[in-house]
């Protein structure tokens, strides 16, 4: 492999300790991305890294030159990937094995399979290095995210550095999941966890596991920070189409008072799920809330902050797929000072964004109307 020449460096948007914990938040692969490789760079015994995208562009060279670096020092590096998510070549992968690193697809697709099991893909963007500093979010591993003086297209996601005991929590669920798709034994004695106890203000939510009840825990999440919510929930989430429950909820939210704000992507590699998302538009808009559409850059990103003291950064959509079928991963921080750099996160974005508002949405064509409702029927599907 050669050498790509290294990611642009850009300081985080916010660092600060939380509890046991400090927390970068990350704006753009900009930031996300020299960060992970200089964690990589860092890793001495065990290095994790779990994507649903894993392109052989620019990007994925630079992150295998990093990764095989430190398996040719002695770390089990372990990587894996969605196999219907990603593009990389054969060639890339068999380079990645002769540095040492275990690539594996999670759940090559088959036709034999049971439709179930291949619409269960793992939607997860998850690093762990030595099971102490971790980053979870929206960003994967490709040139879309990457910043445009690396060659990459600037997408706009939000990424978390963890460094403390919920690295461990992270790296739990990717054993779980790396052991289920197949992968070799790992060497256990490499993996040791954080001694302190697991800290409340900083928590890992996570639907991996198999039995249907534990799969709906990131949307309870949600759900009950809405409901509690008094004075403000400020949503970003690229891909906007939630389930009744949390749409009544955030419309209950705005009618009762709380200034409900959600940012979804006009600018979007998938238009279908926009003209779905557009569908529910007016019941959000007749109870109070606000929506915004984001122009310039695609959208990608998924967090959301509630009265200023609960926030939450991962990989999880918003709609169907992510809440019901995939794998994903969020962080969920209970305090003041995260949850406010969240807010000032959220209001710089607001810049780049067209406010739909009751006038504009009435007068929306005919065809957009018509479009809007055929896709929102195929909402579980997109």
């Amino acid at each position: 492999m050669s050498q790509p020449p290294p990611a642009s460096t850009a300081p985080a948007f916010a660092e600060m300790t939380v509890g046991h914990h400090r927390l970068a938040l990350l704006k753009d692969g900009a930031q996300a991305y020299p960060a992970m490789l200089a964690a990589i760079a860092g890793a001495q015994r065990t290095v994790c890294l779990e994507t649903y995208i894993l392109r052989s562009d620019r990007t994925g060279q630079r992150f295998a030159e990093a990764l095989a670096e430190r398996a040719a020092a002695g770390v089990e590096v372990s990587v894996l990937f969605d196999a219907w998510g990603s593009s990389v070549s054969s060639s890339f992968l068999d380079e990645l094995r002769r540095a040492g690193v275990r690539p594996l697809a999670f759940r090559p697709i088959e036709l034999s399979a049971p439709f179930g099991k291949v619409a269960r893909r793992d939607h997860r963007k998850a690093l762990i290095v030595d099971g102490a500093i971790a980053f979870i979010g929206g960003l994967n591993i490709s040139d879309d995210y990457a910043a445009p003086e690396d060659g990459g297209a600037g997408w706009r996601d939000t990424h978390l550095r963890i460094e403390g005991p919920a690295a461990a929590e992270l790296q739990y669920f990717f054993l779980r999941t790396w052991q289920r798709a197949g992968g070799p034994p790992v060497d256990g004695e490499r993996y040791g966890y954080d001694a302190r106890r697991p800290d409340p203000a900083v928590q890992i939510i996570s639907n991996d596991l198999p039995r249907r009840r534990h799969r709906h825990g990131i949307r309870d999440a949600y759900r009950q920070a809405i409901e509690r919510a008094r004075r403000r929930i400020f949503i970003t989430n690229a891909y906007f189409l939630p389930p009744l429950r949390i749409i009544h909820a955030l419309a209950a939210a705005a009618r009762r008072g709380v200034d409900v704000r959600i940012m979804v992507a006009g600018t979007t590699d998938v238009p279908a799920v926009l003209l779905a998302s557009r569908a529910i538009y007016g019941h959000l808009l007749d109870a109070g809330a606000r929506l915004f559409e984001w122009r310039g850059r695609v959208l990608h990103a998924k967090t959301a902050v509630v009265d200023g003291s609960w926030a939450t950064v991962g990989s999880t959509n918003l709609d169907s797929q992510s809440l019901r079928m995939n794998i994903e991963a969020n962080a969920v921080i209970t305090h003041r000072g995260f949850a406010g750099a969240m807010e000032r996160m959220f209001t710089e974005d607001l810049a780049s964004c067209r406010e739909i508002t009751v006038a504009r949405w009435i007068r929306r064509p005919l065809w957009e109307r018509a479009a809007s409702w055929t896709a929102y029927l195929a909402r579980d599907w997109l």
